[in-house]
């Protein structure tokens, strides 16, 4: 048996906040990736070299993803979750070298987007699965027939 709404809806998806969050935080955290050394880096680390300034200004940028998680109704403790990747993020970007060594594997955005990931689909596990039997059952038929 499928869930009601997966039968209703099949445009079943992400809330539009969670996917805008997933694109800044894609952005800002695995935009690029480096030659040679193959590690992803985004306008995080980039601009994360402009002394402080840099530093300040993706904090803001990652708030943003913060207020996504906000608009998506997630518990208080995993938007202090949320605020405390950032902030540690931002002041140890302040730390001359070490900051920007340390922005090229601590990816704050994306661990702040997991964190929205994984609040929703336990939110709605129930619909995802339906969804995803229905989607199998249909491929499953297409190669029968």
């Amino acid at each position: 048996m499928t869930h009601p709404n997966v039968e209703k809806d099949d445009s079943f998806q992400a809330p539009e906040e969670l996917l805008q969050a997933q694109a800044l935080a894609n952005l800002l955290d695995y935009a690029v990736r480096i030659p040679v050394i193959g590690i992803r880096v985004g306008l995080d680390s980039l601009v994360g070299l402009i002394p402080v300034l840099g530093d300040g200004i993706m904090f803001f940028a990652s708030m943003r993803i913060l207020y996504l998680g906000y608009k998506m109704n997630l518990p208080k403790p995993l938007l202090g979750n949320m605020l405390r990747n950032s902030v540690f993020d931002m002041l140890l970007g302040f730390i001359p070298l070490v900051g920007d060594i340390f922005d090229l594997f601590f990816k704050a955005n994306i661990k702040n987007v997991r964190i929205m990931e994984q609040y929703w689909v336990s939110q709605n596990k129930d619909i995802i699965d339906a969804y995803a039997k229905k989607k199998y059952d249909e491929w499953q038929s297409s190669i029968e027939n």
